[in-house]
């Protein structure tokens, strides 16, 4: 159905949230049978003594006038509850106006009615919902766009201004906006600073903190001027499972790679809009617990009538990337009427409310992998390994983890350049013995640009993946053995790794067991995936602790590396002013040059083997580049070359590809001359 037939209805729809309530006891029926893209579904949620929830649902056939009957497919309930229906049967009666609507439902056991209950229409809209949208002071939040302004259109589209509300309004939420379109002004000049991930993640937890009595329905999408720290590559990120109530954030970098057209666009103003407006509803997509069109597999998928959710690589939906639509972006505008598949609208009106609400993903945790279809004559190898002699950690000690994609055929592969960057984009599983294997969910998602890299035969990429905690909290915290398996997909073939089995070992002392209690939080969970926090004041007082009280433990360089990172450079930060609820500014946070080396020194140089095993080869190389940039910014061009001169020595024993060691020499000296010539120019 198309949005502009919907007052051709010769009766108002009767599709929405009808409900009823007695005693203890509230119940809401969501019916969908009429109005845009009607699923032809009902489902339920019966809340007793308002903790205990039973939900329902039920794929539905036309009985007669205004009269559905369905089997119910499926239901959620714990084990102390008492649902046997197996059947319904729905009446409305429709009245002069929306909101005298009744619906009469009867719930059968075998054919046979076992109860009825009436329900009162509430709304047009299956949930409420709350958007805020705000932007760095120099950009524009992109929250509509024009659909005829852009000729790569469907020729069926209306020509009308959509709005973002509008697109969720249609999807079934009732949008109400919070004081939108704000401008974050910056609290200084002169400084052309890019946002990196920890100073965004900060930003959303200041947010989320600030204005803390929004419902829980709410999310906050910020539009960014400057750009990721990432690079110009990266068009959005999503922060999960932010503040007290589960909320979320999304940043759009709105002159990324999403504000620059193709060459020869006849309207490349309104392509940067529309590629804008896209971004941002994939992002919010997101936040709504939607995985990718072609990932609806991964997890423990959804189950709602006759199967789960299955992969839709083809969908001219949001959650599709533009141009992994049959490789050809402009095909996929052509097509696109700015909504989302069947599958998605299923799962956003229909699923248990905690599945879609903001920052829970319930369906997506704790799952295994169930029989992977591998291909029979793989191109690739998947590695898992620690750079250790045997894979045993300290307890405490993060467990970080070297992925190695390897191309074992004899023919070049074209493969995403950033393809073992994308947690999101791969299951990543950790198994304690005798426990359920959990998914390690990233704390945010990533919009990248598609760049592609020709992998040689023979020829590998690299990454890490920091593997003891995520949104869904510490997976790695108890000691004993673990096994840690990943699974991603290349051309259509699914590449499953190694099995690596590892151990933590138990505690052995009262300082680890006594701090335990405190480093197993959120906080310190979240600043170590992040590499430091400027807002989680508790959090770095714990690590500080750990770096006084364990200081001979590897979980002590762990601490260093993220109490040095944030103080290493100038920090932008989003500020409120204590008890006022007007909107931040965007600050400068001095750097802290003395402390930050000091903080780097003990975590990189002081136990140079110990550093590079605990936090990986890789790792290690990347903090010795950032403490080497560090020294140049504080025109310590000499310092700088000989930490590169450590990294080589460092690296060189640890037996490092040649390659990796001919970089870390070059630039060792290029500090080397840049110490020359400002010698020579004093």
């Amino acid at each position: 159905m198309n949005p502009s037939s919907l007052g051709e209805f010769p009766l108002s729809p009767i599709s929405g949230l009808y409900a009823r309530g007695e005693q203890q006891i509230k119940e809401e029926l969501r019916l969908d049978v009429d109005g845009l893209y009607p699923q032809m579904v009902a489902s339920g949620t019966i809340i007793s003594n308002m903790s205990s929830t039973i939900h329902w649902i039920a794929k539905l056939t036309a009985n007669g006038p205004d009269t559905w009957t369905g089997n119910i497919r499926n239901k959620y309930l714990d084990e102390i509850q008492s649902f046997p229906y197996t059947n319904v049967k729905i009446q409305v009666t429709r009245g002069s106006l929306p909101e005298q609507h009744t619906a009469e439902v009867e719930f059968l056991i075998g054919g046979e009615t076992d109860r009825t209950s009436k329900f009162q229409f509430q709304s047009p809209y299956f949930h409420p919902v709350e958007f805020e949208f705000d932007a760095e002071e120099g950009t524009t939040p992109v929250t509509t766009y024009q659909t005829h302004t852009h000729p790569d259109k469907p020729t069926s589209l209306p020509d009308e201004t959509l709005s973002i509300s509008e697109v969720f309004k249609r999807t079934g939420f009732d949008v109400k906006i919070s004081e939108g379109n704000n401008i974050v002004s910056k609290d200084y000049t002169g400084t052309d600073k890019k946002w990196n991930t920890q100073e965004m993640h900060d930003a959303m937890q200041v947010y989320w903190s600030h204005f803390d009595n929004k419902p829980q329905w709410s999310m906050w999408t910020f539009f960014a001027n400057s750009e990721a720290e990432e690079g110009h590559g990266l068009g959005g990120i999503m922060f999960d499972s932010i503040g007290p109530n589960h909320r979320q954030g999304t940043a759009i970098f709105n002159n990324s790679f999403i504000s620059d057209p193709p060459k020869g666009d006849s309207s490349p103003e309104a392509w940067v809009q529309r590629y804008r407006f896209w971004c941002t509803c994939h992002e919010m997509g997101h936040a709504f617990n939607l995985l990718h069109s072609w990932q609806k597999h991964l997890g423990h998928p959804w189950e709602p009538l006759d199967r789960p959710l299955t992969p839709e690589p083809k969908a001219l939906s949001f959650m599709n990337y533009p141009y992994k639509y049959d490789s050809n972006q402009q095909e996929f505008f052509k097509n696109f009427e700015y909504r989302f598949s069947d599958q998605e609208l299923l799962f956003l009106r229909h699923a248990p409310e905690r599945f879609v609400q903001m920052g829970n993903a319930d369906w997506a945790v704790d799952h295994g992998f169930e029989q992977p279809i591998i291909s029979i004559h793989p191109s690739f190898n998947l590695e898992l390994r620690v750079n250790r002699k045997t894979p045993i950690f300290q307890w405490l000690e993060p467990t970080v983890i070297e992925v190695k994609l390897t191309n074992t055929s004899n023919q070049p592969q074209l493969i995403n350049k950033y393809i073992l960057s994308d947690l999101d984009g791969m299951s990543v599983i950790v198994k304690k013995d005798g426990k359920q294997g959990r998914r390690l969910l990233p704390y945010v998602q990533y919009l990248r640009n598609l760049e592609n890299k020709v992998l040689m035969p023979g020829e590998s990429l690299y990454e890490t993946i920091f593997a003891s905690v995520g949104k869904n909290g510490w997976l790695i915290d108890d000691p004993g053995f673990y096994n840690i398996q990943v699974a991603l997909q290349i051309n259509g073939n699914n590449i499953v790794s190694n099995n690596l089995r590892l151990r933590v070992l138990p505690p052995t002392g009262y300082d680890q067991e006594f701090l335990a209690q405190d480093y197993f939080s959120e906080e310190v969970g979240r600043i170590l995936a992040f590499d430091g926090s400027r807002f989680f004041e508790k959090g770095n007082d714990i690590l500080r602790e750990v770096t006084e009280k364990l200081s001979d433990h590897a979980v002590a360089l762990h601490a260093h590396i993220a109490l040095a990172k944030p103080l290493a450079f100038d920090y932008q930060f989003l500020d409120f002013k204590e008890d006022s609820d007007t909107r931040g500014k965007i600050k400068i946070i001095p750097a802290q040059p003395d402390e930050a080396r000091k903080q780097f020194t003990s975590a990189l140089t002081a136990h140079k083997q110990i550093a590079a095993k605990t936090l990986s080869n890789i790792d290690y190389h990347q903090y010795m580049v950032t403490y080497s940039e560090f020294l140049s910014n504080q025109a310590e061009n000499k310092e700088a070359a000989e930490v590169q001169k450590v990294l080589y020595q460092t690296l060189s024993e640890r037996n490092v590809l040649d390659s990796v060691l001919q970089k870390i020499k070059n630039r060792s000296e290029t500090y080397g001359q840049k110490e020359n010539e400002s010698f020579t120019n004093t």
